[in-house]
């Protein structure tokens, strides 16, 4: 007596080796996905001027606003989350100033960065959840020196 005729075969070789890459192609892509630093940005009132965006590498961090050489006028908060096993603060700062430089920022001051707990890092592992990496910044526009004389003062910090 054979199987019945309306379920297929199963090829124990052929089958076996294709399901293997499947898994291994979907755990590449769960691993990827997990890796990525989402950054979002809360604007701080009406710039005082449209500014065209800027390429990352051109955006400054700074770690104090006493580092900030000359006038600027801060424009949005900036958030950040990734999943600690996948990120480090590298890729943090990187996404900040991708996101600081859509908006026109040539600068960000940091704020703070915060990694879970070794609790969290544990409870992630054995639930299969993200124990979030997060960072603070604000994303600023330094003003050239020759325009800061000419800039509104009450759109500035110093």
């Amino acid at each position: 007596m054979g199987p019945p005729a309306n379920l297929p075969e199963v090829n124990q070789g052929k089958g076996m080796s294709s399901s293997i890459v499947r898994m291994i192609a979907c755990a590449v892509i769960v691993v990827s996905l997990g890796g990525c630093v989402t950054t979002n940005a809360s604007r701080l009132g009406a710039p005082t001027a449209s500014r065209a965006a800027v390429l990352p590498q051109a955006v400054a961090l700074y770690r104090t606003a006493e580092q900030v050489q000359g006038r600027y006028e801060e424009i949005a908060l900036l958030n950040s989350a990734g999943d600690s096993a996948f990120t480090d603060e590298s890729k943090m700062f990187e996404s900040m100033k991708k996101k600081a430089g859509e908006l026109g920022a040539n600068g960000i001051i940091l704020d703070a960065i915060s990694e879970p707990s070794a609790g969290a890092k544990v409870a992630g592992a054995i639930f299969g959840v993200s124990a979030q990496r997060k960072g603070k910044a604000v994303a600023i526009y330094v003003f050239p020196a020759a325009a800061a004389a000419q800039a509104p003062a009450d759109a500035i910090a110093q």
